[in-house]
């Protein structure tokens, strides 16, 4: 009796096809919106996914100012940074960050959802496009809107 061979195909990086995504931050819980992007980042979304590729889309977000929180995280949840140095902790609420730098909250989140291979995430943070307020420069690059 003859069996039937089984073919596995494997994605490689040169088969992968990069679309443009945009995801309005209206409104949107930072949560349930950083992981759909970090899904879309890592190219979870398609058939062809492979842990170890880069195979995601470039995503754009906008609109990371009107981002929404729960219950008293604008004042519970912290931003933290290191220096390295003993007793380099700093802390800043999430307040404080969105006054200062609006798109830096969603960047942590996100940044928070990736791989903890830091060279494969630093590779795909450079597809993932933040900006305050409606305005973008990648209209030319015909992004798809995706709803949350």
């Amino acid at each position: 009796m003859q069996l039937k061979k089984q073919k596995t195909t494997r994605t490689t990086k040169q088969d992968t096809e990069r679309g443009w995504k945009i995801v309005d931050l209206e409104n949107q819980p930072l949560g349930r919106a950083a992981s759909v992007i970090a899904q879309m980042l890592r190219g979870k979304d398609k058939p062809t996914y492979e842990p170890h590729i880069d195979n995601g889309d470039f995503v754009v977000a906008i609109n990371s100012s009107k981002i929404k929180l729960t219950g008293k995280k604008w004042d519970l949840k912290l931003s933290r940074s290191h220096s390295g140095y003993p007793g380099g902790l700093k802390e800043w609420p999430a307040k404080k960050v969105m006054e200062r730098h609006p798109d830096q909250l969603i960047r942590d989140a996100v940044w928070g959802m990736m791989p903890k291979n830091t060279s494969l995430s630093k590779r795909l943070m450079t597809k993932f496009k933040v900006y305050a307020d409606a305005e973008h420069p990648h209209a030319a690059q015909n992004p798809t809107k995706v709803e949350i």
